[in-house]
Order: structure tokens, then C-alpha cells, then sequence
């Protein structure tokens, strides 16, 4: 079991992230350039004269104005969403050389591997980075969403999109030791916590001597689960670390080896990612020397 000296979890510092450092940096730069271009100055004068002269002959010189400034006004636009995916683009293909990580831009899927990772109707990755996470762990780092389809009382369907940066990475030594582990973020009364827990038969709430962590966190375990293996795990340090160091909204789920890691929506900042990707190498190196002991 754990030692009597626990060491605080470690978070490298993060690898200096150059130009450009968030989705947004090269956004202006992309949106100049395309609308200088001959082929978009021609397509949107074409388009905006078009209907300049056929609002003027259906109806009035006034509404063919209009109109055609509509055109304009839309042409840029579509202009500014095509910049900002360039920009996006450049920005995850530049994180990703600097951090030695393969970039997967094409929607697809991760593991289903935990309960966040199995919700809604459907569930992708918007861009997924593979490769070194922290020292001595690879894994992944991507952008996530789940769907959920809703029927109004109209018979109306509609789509609600959930979207969280998640850190995938193995921890196959603390398997056998805790095969089911979930540490979310508070919501809630507390009041309500054991009415709630009346209900739940596949696992139970775990409480740690911490007025801290239990004002932020949620801990739930198997129901067969070594409570003092969990006292170890959850060293001073470490909740040190989840109440005062861990990224806004962190949150953490494991089963059976497979560590995710997640916080609310979708980050494209390089020190969000890379805080995001430390994050989890902590969490997997906390339960890797536990497993160890």
C-alpha cells in the first residue's frame, strides 16, 4: 500500500507553444487573404450584380440595392467560416508537430471505453491528437461530443450537442486493483446525496477526510472496492492537487485500465490542452506508483 511520504502529483511544465498558440491566432490572417483573392472579389461582385439587376427589374432600384448588399453581406461570412477553419487547422497541425503528436482532423471515434465515453444517441471526436500525453504515458487528447435527440410534446426532434476536451491514456497496473473509479465535479444539493444514493446499485459514494475535495468532488467506487487502497490513493497531495491545481472543471472516470480524463467543452488554446493533457499524465502516474507499492 502507500507509503508513509507521498509525493505531490506532477505536471510538467508546458512545452513552449511558438505562433500560433490558440485556433483564433491565424484567423484574420486567412480571412485578408481570402478576400483579396481574384476568384472571391469576382464571385461576390458577380453574385451581388446578379441580383442588383434582377430586384431592380422585378421590383424597385431600392430592393436591388438591398439585395445586393445582402449578397455581400453573406459572402463575407461564408468567407469568415472558411478562415476560421483554416485557422483551426493550422493551429492543431502546429500543436501537434511541436508536441510530437499525429493529428487526426477527420471526425471519428474513441474507445467506449467509460460512461461518458458511451452517452447520447451518437458521439465523435471533432479532431483527435495521438501520442505523448505526459512523461512515460501516450495516449489521446481530443475534442469530444455526444448527441442527444429530444422529442417536444409537439412531435418537434431536436439536437442537444454535449462537447468536452478529453486525455485517454491505459493505466493497466491499478486494473485489478480498482477496476471502476469516478471522480466528477459536484452538482447538486448535498442534502439530496443520500437519498441519491438509496438508488444506486453498481456503485457506491466514496467519502475521503476532506472538506475541500468533498465541496468540489463526487467520488464514486465499485462496490467490491478496497476503501483503504482508495485512502492511499487519495494522499494529502494529491487532493491538494485536484482542489487547487487541476484544470477549471476537471473531472476523471476509470474502468477496467482505461484512464479518461475531461473538462467542459472544447478547448483550442495551446496552455488549455497542454494543461489538459499534464492533467491526466498526473492522475495516470498517481495511479501507476499506488498500483506499484
Amino acid at each position: 500500500m502507500g507509503s508513509p511520504e507521498q509525493t505531490e502529483p506532477v505536471i510538467e511544465e508546458a512545452v513552449p507553444t511558438g505562433v500560433p498558440d490558440d485556433a483564433n491566432d491565424l484567423r484574420g490572417y486567412h480571412f485578408s487573404r481570402l478576400l483579396r483573392m481574384p476568384l472571391t472579389l469576382i464571385l461576390l461582385g458577380s453574385l451581388a450584380l446578379v441580383v442588383l439587376v434582377a430586384c431592380a427589374i422585378a421590383v424597385s432600384p431600392m430592393v436591388g440595392a438591398l439585395g445586393a448588399v445582402g449578397v455581400l453581406l453573406v459572402g463575407v461570412l461564408v468567407v469568415f467560416v472558411i478562415a476560421d477553419s483554416r485557422a483551426a487547422r493550422d493551429f492543431f497541425e502546429t500543436y501537434a508537430a511541436q508536441r510530437g503528436m499525429t493529428l487526426i482532423h477527420e471526425r471519428g471515434r474513441l474507445p467506449q471505453a467509460t460512461p461518458l465515453l458511451r452517452k447520447g444517441d451518437d458521439r465523435y471526436a471533432e479532431r483527435s491528437l495521438l501520442g505523448p500525453l505526459a512523461e512515460g504515458f501516450e495516449g489521446t487528447l481530443a475534442l469530444y461530443t455526444y448527441e442527444e435527440e429530444t422529442t417536444d410534446s409537439d412531435g418537434d426532434r431536436q439536437t442537444n450537442y454535449y462537447r468536452y476536451t478529453v486525455g485517454l491514456v491505459d493505466v493497466p497496473d491499478c486494473a485489478s486493483l480498482v477496476p471502476e473509479l469516478y471522480c466528477q465535479r459536484k452538482f447538486g444539493l448535498r442534502a439530496l446525496e443520500k437519498f441519491e444514493d438509496a438508488f444506486r446499485t453498481s456503485k457506491r459514494r466514496v467519502k475521503l477526510e476532506s472538506e475541500a475535495l468533498d465541496e468540489r468532488y463526487e467520488i464514486f467506487a465499485a462496490d467490491e472496492q478496497d476503501g483503504n487502497w482508495l485512502r492511499q490513493l487519495f494522499s494529502p497531495t494529491f487532493i491538494v492537487w485536484l482542489t487547487d491545481s487541476a484544470p477549471e472543471k476537471f473531472a476523471f472516470e476509470l474502468v477496467n485500465g482505461t484512464l479518461c480524463c475531461y473538462v467542459n467543452g472544447h478547448k483550442e488554446k495551446a496552455a488549455e490542452l497542454d494543461a489538459i493533457a499534464a492533467a491526466t499524465g498526473a492522475v495516470a502516474r498517481r495511479l501507476r506508483e499506488e498500483a506499484l507499492e
